[in-house]
């Protein structure tokens, strides 16, 4: 039985590239039936993309994607920075699919602002080179990230994240993040919003953020290359899911796949905007 979820929001897939986690994310969008889908930006990684290495895993979930918005779910498409050319395509809508490059909800009277958050990332607005070159080394590192992970399963021992090690000890990492939130929070706060949602920083989080000017709940969904996470609204409720905590009760099951686009049509579509 699929579960239904009134609003499910993922970011930072990164398809196209090396370190994408599709085939779990596959299995994930195989077992939930969201009213509304939110692709919070970096859904198919524009910077990274190579024609050659597009694998069936990641097409399957541009399919599933495609699936869901020709029955009854709303999808909005978020344009984040790896997927910036979709910008131009902004307000584009094909059915219940919609391209935008910000969201604004109404979920039970509280206001919800979702956006990806390259817009507080210096690097990524000025220095677009210097951005491009850190996405390629962090691929780099997740594809030795994963090797290394592959032996130590071998020896029965813990998976162990490059990045996260980076990510919780370097002091500007920390920072970064920390002002990331805050500012995201406080824009939020003096817009009147009650929830602010961004993806970007690859870090699953949800937490109460209080000013002098009042309140709101940052939430953040995470990613699709080592965390594993997604945001789920439903019965007036905000829940973190994260696939290691369930990938026992989930399994492949296409039945409701789409047919009517091959891999190669999919294909075509997609290496045209690159």
């Amino acid at each position: 039985m699929k579960r239904n979820v009134e609003l499910v929001i993922i970011s930072d897939v990164h398809l196209g590239t090396y370190g994408c986690k599709a085939k779990e994310l596959l299995r994930y969008l195989n077992s939930i039936q969201p009213k509304t889908l939110v692709l919070n930006g970096d859904i198919i990684d524009i910077w990274q993309f190579k024609k050659s290495y597009f694998p069936k895993p990641h097409l399957k979930v541009i399919k599933k994607i495609i699936s869901f918005a020709t029955k009854n779910t709303n999808v909005y498409y978020i344009t984040g920075n790896h997927d910036e050319m979709f910008r131009k395509f902004t307000d584009f809508e094909l059915g219940k699919l919609k391209v935008v490059n910000k969201l604004c909800l109404d979920l039970n009277e509280k206001k919800t602002w979702i956006f990806h958050g390259d817009v507080f990332d210096a690097s990524v607005q000025h220095s677009k080179w210097i951005a491009k070159l850190g996405g390629k080394g962090y691929d780099l590192l997740i594809v030795i990230n994963n090797v290394v992970n592959w032996f130590l399963e071998k020896m029965g021992k813990e998976k162990y994240s490059f990045s996260k090690k980076i990510k919780n000890n370097v002091k500007k990492a920390v920072k970064y993040i920390g002002d990331f939130e805050l500012t995201a929070s406080e824009l939020a706060i003096d817009n009147g919003y009650d929830y602010v949602v961004c993806g970007h920083i690859h870090q699953p989080q949800m937490r109460e953020v209080v000013n002098k000017k009042g309140s709101c709940t940052y939430l953040n969904s995470g990613d699709w290359i080592e965390n594993l996470s997604a945001l789920e609204y439903h019965d007036n409720e905000w829940k973190i899911f994260h696939y290691e905590d369930h990938k026992h009760l989930l399994k492949d099951d296409e039945a409701d796949e789409i047919h009517e686009i091959n891999n190669s049509d999919l294909l075509k579509i997609v290496t045209q905007f690159t």
